[in-house]
């Protein structure tokens, strides 16, 4: 919030000329170096195999231009490899959320150079499991643990639960490719640099250090939706990049039963989401995507805590309704993908090496597949440069989440669950 409400004091500056601004919505994909240094030592001191030394990165993003100064925010969700031993598999994964700010070494036009540094929060999700044999979840409880899970920062309480301090520095070349009849256009990118963990117990999991999987060279390629302003004689079209926190009404009733029936604590309350929304507009043409974190945890006995966790991902399509000075009233539909996640997770786990001759600890459940919904917003701007086409912008959205699947924990069917309508309070910039 201090943050936007900076940017009214600090960007009047920089939107004098308008159109040398843009803003892009774009989708990057690539690979970065990294060696599990200390947990590859452990293997090979056990004369196994080491895990091999890079992950994957996929990111959304949002960035605007002000004349040379850029603004943007990004999410990353990284994949470590997969190693296999003895009817385990060993893998990884991570998520960044990063505030990027750079400059651009190029004047507006079809091709950017642009230098930029990363500031940001994460989680790392470090397991080791085996296929678990039940098919109910009465048999599943009687004998749940099938490896164990490590986690920090843990997304699967809700979004807050983020931690740690992340950089990245890199460069972006990008290239404009006109989209015939549209003033939008396709930029199609590429990033190299180096992300970093600064500080080195970060990522310290029951003794061994994990830093490297929230580091390392990279390269990315990638493309996106970019609204040049040169484009224009008179702007009618833009981006926006928005916080979201929502409140679903919801509970999962039917699996708390199964939960008190075989001795664990119920969850309680409802779940909230944070997230992030981009939505673009161009004669009263709306589309985006919205990326939102649902999560429930509490005690499951005395030694065991437990989440129940869901990632929505959303494309979204749709037409303004009104706008009548900075008053706006639009709504939307969206298809897209969502999860449900169970996790029952020992308190009290050895370190390594230990850990790894006796893993069983822990167990997890995971469903996902398509969701669709419907949703209305109203929003007002409030602006901060001289010709008015960036604003600050605050909004609610009201929708209803339609499961497409029947998102079944073994037996027991989620979707009631997640069938929900919702309620969101929204915070941005639109340019």
């Amino acid at each position: 919030m201090v943050l936007l409400l900076s940017l009214s004091f600090v960007f009047p500056a920089f939107s004098q000329s308008p159109k040398s601004n843009r803003t892009t919505m774009y989708m990057t994909y690539g690979k970065t170096g990294a060696n599990l240094r200390e947990f590859n030592q452990m293997l090979a001191n056990k004369g196994l195999s080491q895990m091999r030394n890079s992950y994957s990165n996929l990111s959304f993003g949002y960035l605007t231009r002000f004349n040379d100064f850029i603004l943007g925010l990004e999410l990353f969700q990284n994949s470590g490899p997969r190693s296999n031993f003895d009817g385990y598999v060993i893998d990884y994964h991570s998520t960044r959320f990063y505030l990027n700010v750079g400059f651009a070494f190029t004047e507006e036009g079809n091709f950017q150079l642009i230098h930029y540094m990363s500031v940001g929060t994460g989680f790392l999700n470090f397991q080791m499991l085996k296929e678990n044999p039940a098919q109910n979840l009465e048999t599943f409880f009687e004998n749940p643990e099938h490896g164990f899970i490590l986690r920090d920062g843990n997304l699967h309480k809700g979004s807050l639960n983020m931690t740690g301090f992340l950089t990245e520095i890199g460069f972006q070349m990008s290239y404009d490719v006109p989209i015939p009849g549209r003033e939008e256009a396709i930029e199609l990118m590429a990033r190299f640099g180096y992300s970093f963990s600064p500080f080195e117990d970060s990522w310290k999991l029951n003794g061994i250090r994990f830093n490297s999987a929230q580091s390392g060279a990279f390269i990315r390629m990638g493309a996106g939706i970019t609204i040049p302003d040169h484009n224009f004689f008179y702007k009618d079209a833009a981006i926006g990049g928005h916080f979201v926190y929502g409140f679903h009404f919801t509970k999962p009733d039917g699996f708390n039963e199964v939960l008190v029936a075989n001795g664990l604590a119920p969850f309680k309350g409802r779940p909230n989401n944070i997230g992030l929304k981009v939505l673009g507009e161009n004669r009263g043409l709306l589309y985006g995507l919205d990326f939102y974190n649902l999560g429930l945890s509490g005690e499951a006995d005395e030694s065991r805590s437990h989440t129940l966790n869901s990632l929505r991902i959303y494309g979204n399509v749709g037409l303004k309704f009104f706008e009548r000075k900075n008053l706006e009233l639009g709504g939307t539909g969206g298809l897209g993908y969502g999860n449900i996640r169970y996790s029952l997770i020992s308190n009290d786990k050895p370190d390594f090496p230990r850990l790894f001759e006796e893993p069983l600890h822990d167990a997890f459940l995971r469903k996902g597949g398509l969701m669709a919904k419907p949703e209305v917003f109203i929003a007002y701007g409030i602006p901060f440069s001289p010709n008015h086409s960036s604003k600050i912008m605050f909004g609610i959205n009201g929708g209803y989440e339609i499961p497409l699947a029947n998102y079944k924990l073994l037996d027991l069917p989620m979707a009631s669950y997640m069938s929900n309508p919702y309620f969101q309070l929204s915070v941005g910039i639109k340019h």
